[in-house]
């Protein structure tokens, strides 16, 4: 029998911290993080990481394991989760992913499995130092249906894609058709999610308050010691707040383009889930009982079946 889990998802800003405490309290939860930032040391008010006061006691894992300057991959992420979610269950805890990285979550439910042949250094070291059009347009011919997918300026992952079909020869296609497709876990997915405009609203409430909290000073923190072209630095938030740094923009400018980019996000992210996950979609706040009563009939049900074994 395929061991249970729960899984509590939605775009950005939308209210998952607050409904995740509620929730492992209600079904004797520890949480594991399914954010891709959040994993990062010192991205702390632009990826609204929890604190210490706002976890009330509720065990948190995979916060802050690596340094802003590391490279994680989803392959990274499967392979610690896993293990993670083994740990948890041995303890007669509810292990409950909570996130809004759908690859990452997508990952672990599902049978993904990922190239392990080593990398090849001289490879990348010839990838690294061609220009990003020039790299997309290799790409564009080895596997063009990935080039679709990939903007141009993301040269990081135009470079793992060339790797893909360079080294292993595989093609972003096949990989999907061989992967992906089978259920790892028996799970449960919450979707929380509001009316647009009200998500739309708090979206643009949380950059003023990350703002005020000191994000710039937080990203020149970060920038004392790690590069501009760090992966953590590509997110939502830091990005903006260095490209205003080096062109010196007004504050409001810094603000509206972080907003934009985050409502832009926020959809992506929905249209991610609902196309790739079939999720159970509430609102954080009017279905909170509802959402509790789900989840233990859920679990109830795995009770039941073992004890008529």
């Amino acid at each position: 029998m395929k061991q249970k889990v729960v899984v509590l998802i939605g775009p950005t800003a939308v209210g998952k911290t607050a409904t995740s405490i509620a929730l492992a309290k209600a079904i004797n939860a520890e949480i594991i993080n399914g954010d891709a930032l959040q994993v990062y040391k010192g991205l702390t008010i632009g990826t609204a990481k929890i604190s210490e006061e706002e976890m009330e006691g509720i065990p948190h894992h995979l916060l802050s394991i690596r340094e802003p300057d590391e490279a994680f991959s989803v392959a990274d992420y499967q392979s610690i989760v896993r293990k993670k979610i083994q740990e948890i269950a041995a303890r007669g805890k509810v292990p409950l992913i909570v996130g809004g990285t759908g690859m990452y979550i997508q990952s672990i439910l599902y049978d993904f499995r990922f190239n392990s042949s080593p990398q090849d250094m001289e490879l990348r070291e010839e990838l690294e130092s061609e220009e990003a059009i020039a790299l997309w347009n290799k790409l564009d011919t080895l596997d063009p249906e990935a080039a679709t997918t990939i903007s141009y300026q993301n040269k990081q992952r135009v470079i793992r894609a060339l790797e893909r079909v360079m080294s292993a020869g595989i093609t972003q296609k096949e990989q999907q058709q061989d992967t992906g497709n089978e259920p790892y876990y028996d799970f449960y997915i919450i979707g929380l999610n509001r009316d647009r405009q009200e998500l739309y609203d708090r979206i643009n409430y949380r950059v003023e308050v990350m703002i005020k909290q000191g994000l710039l000073e937080e990203v020149k923190q970060l920038l004392s010691y790690v590069p501009k072209e760090a992966q953590s630095f590509k997110a939502i938030g830091y990005k903006e707040v260095i490209e205003a740094i080096d062109g010196n923009w007004p504050r409001q400018l810094l603000v509206e383009t972080i907003q934009q980019n985050t409502r832009r996000y926020a959809k992506r992210q929905l249209t991610y889930f609902r196309n790739k996950l079939p999720v159970n979609w509430y609102h954080p706040e009017k279905d909170i009982t509802q959402i509790e009563q789900d989840c233990q009939k859920f679990l109830k049900e795995n009770n039941e079946e073992l004890a008529n074994k």
